[in-house]
């Protein structure tokens, strides 16, 4: 068993401690260059570093996406690791944005590179595609529980295009989300203060914005006992209300994920921090 309290019980405790906002750190092209960093690998490490010293101290979580690291070959590895180590030097929980999803053995290489404390680039947890089926995640899910880590299943994405899939009609007559949501259900147990699996539920989804229409009364949620991560705050349409009407009385797991809406305050240190402050404030009534 690991020494390190299990991440749902970590995740439970920094919301209580700085609020329940995650703020996403997303270093594509046209924000390096927005904020007079060039669109180098140079630009790259100033962002990270204007990043952690912005969020770092301030947010519960903080989510580095991988794809704009991972664009630089091993020179922005290198700068994900270091961001990674200096957010949770700084107080931050790490949520590494890789959607990974495969099979056996390299399901398996997956979740030692990210979640196992010797590899260079842990974090304390990831994100995971279950289009292979859930129990293809396996080696990632024995990798939480063998490291008190935690990982996120997507469940119900705010694209469009996730509804052919998300509500397609799978075994036994359930849509495939709510397949998806049963399995970490299952997994998380009689787990307290909550679990350290949670799902992905856009904050678009339903009410007709997003994924499928009435997608948040279709799928039934109550019984995750664990985080939900809930991105499509801010720019991309969703809202504190939208927050409310997804979610109701489970609004205690909940982790609105920010990134844009954040981000377009930089690279001001302090206009960044604002920004997560309001967020914050925002998203007050999800721990009220």
């Amino acid at each position: 068993m690991s020494a390190v309290r299990p991440f749902g019980e970590r995740l439970d405790a920094a919301l209580s401690a700085r609020g329940s906002v995650c703020v996403g750190i997303d270093p594509h092209r046209e924000l390096l260059e927005a904020w007079g960093l060039g669109a180098g690998v140079d630009g790259l490490a100033r962002f990270a570093d204007i990043c952690v010293r912005a969020f770092g101290s301030e947010a519960a979580v903080v989510k580095p996406q991988s794809a704009f690291f991972e664009v630089f070959g091993s020179a922005g590895i290198a700068v994900l690791e270091s961001t990674i180590a200096a957010l949770r030097e700084a107080g931050a929980l790490v949520i590494l944005d890789v959607k990974r999803g495969d099979i056996g053995s390299t399901m398996a290489a997956y979740a030692q590179a990210y979640l196992d404390p010797a590899s260079p680039i842990a974090a304390d947890a990831i994100t995971l595609s279950p289009y292979l089926g859930v129990g293809s995640l396996e080696p990632a899910f024995a990798a939480v529980r063998a490291f008190g880590a935690g990982a996120f299943v997507l469940a119900l994405t705010s694209n469009k295009e996730g509804a052919q899939v998300q509500h397609a009609t799978g075994v036994g007559g359930r849509r495939v989300a709510q397949l998806v949501v049963d399995e970490v259900a299952a997994l998380n147990g009689g787990a307290s203060p909550m679990g350290s699996l949670g799902v992905v539920v856009g904050a678009t989804v339903g009410a007709g914005g997003g994924n499928a229409p009435a997608a948040a009364t279709a799928i039934e949620l109550a019984g995750l006992n664990g985080p939900f991560l809930v991105p499509g705050i801010g720019a991309q349409g969703g809202t504190a209300d939208d927050v409310r009407r997804i979610f109701g009385a489970l609004t205690r797991n909940v982790l609105p994920s920010v990134s844009r809406e954040v981000l377009r305050h930089g690279p001001d240190v302090a206009a960044l921090r604002g920004a997560v402050a309001a967020q914050i404030s925002q998203f007050g009534f999800l721990r009220a």
